[in-house]
C-alpha cells in the first residue's frame, strides 16, 4: 500500500509538496523524504504529531527518545514506528515541526491511500513553490538594527491623557463617589 501525503505551509502561500511513500515505511523515512524535497539539513530535533480534524495535537512521534514522557504514556520514535501503525484513514492530519525553537510547522494530510502498489523509496510526486527557510536566526534578526514599530496605539486608546488621572492612577474626571455624605 502507498500513502500519498500533501504538505503545505502557513508561511509560504504557494508552497506544496506531495510525497508518495510505502505504508510500511517508518516515520523516519517520511522525515527524510520531507528534508530531501525541501532541501533542509538533518540538524533539528523534529517531531510529527498525529492530529484530530481541527489540527489539535494528539500523539507525538519524536526523532529521538527524550525521556520526558510519563511511564503510562506511549512513546513513539520515528525510526521504530511504521506509518501504518498510526495512520489508517485518508484525510488523516499530521503536523511536522521542522523548526522546534520557533515552533514552525508543515501541515500534512494523508490525501490518498493507493492499494495494490508498493514503493521501495519515497518519491516527491509534486513540488510547487519555495520551502520556507528552515530555521530563523534570532541573532541575525536582532543584529539587523530594525526596530519593531508598535505605533502609538499599541497600549490602547490614543486619546489617553495623564492629566485625567490623579497621582494614584484613578480617573478624576467624573468626580469622586466617596465625597458624598452617604459614607
Amino acid at each position: 500500500m502507498v500513502y500519498k501525503f500533501r504538505l503545505i505551509s502557513d508561511e509560504v502561500d504557494n508552497f506544496l509538496r506531495e510525497i508518495k511513500i510505502d505504508s510500511d515505511a517508518s516515520f523516519y523515512d517520511l522525515h527524510e523524504a520531507i528534508l530531501k524535497c525541501t532541501g533542509y539539513k538533518d540538524d533539528q530535533m523534529t517531531s510529527f504529531f498525529i492530529c484530530d480534524d481541527d489540527w489539535e495535537k494528539e500523539t507525538e512521534i519524536t526523532l529521538e527518545d527524550m525521556g520526558t514522557s510519563s511511564s503510562d504514556e506511549d512513546i513513539y520514535i520515528m525510526k521504530d514506528t511504521p506509518l501504518s501503525e498510526l495512520l489508517e484513514d485518508e484525510k488523516q492530519k499530521l503536523i511536522y515541526v521542522f523548526d522546534p525553537l520557533a515552533e514552525r510547522i508543515f501541515f500534512i494530510e494523508l490525501s490518498e491511500i493507493i492499494t495494490g502498489q508498493d514503493l521501495k523509496h519515497a518519491i516527491c510526486s509534486r513540488q510547487e513553490g519555495e520551502a520556507p527557510q528552515q530555521t530563523i536566526d534570532f541573532d541575525e534578526q536582532l543584529n539587523t538594527g530594525q526596530s519593531l514599530d508598535l505605533g502609538e496605539n499599541f497600549y490602547g486608546d490614543e486619546d489617553y491623557d495623564m492629566e485625567d488621572f490623579d497621582m494614584d492612577g484613578f480617573d478624576m474626571t467624573e468626580g469622586n463617589p466617596y465625597d458624598d455624605d452617604k459614607y
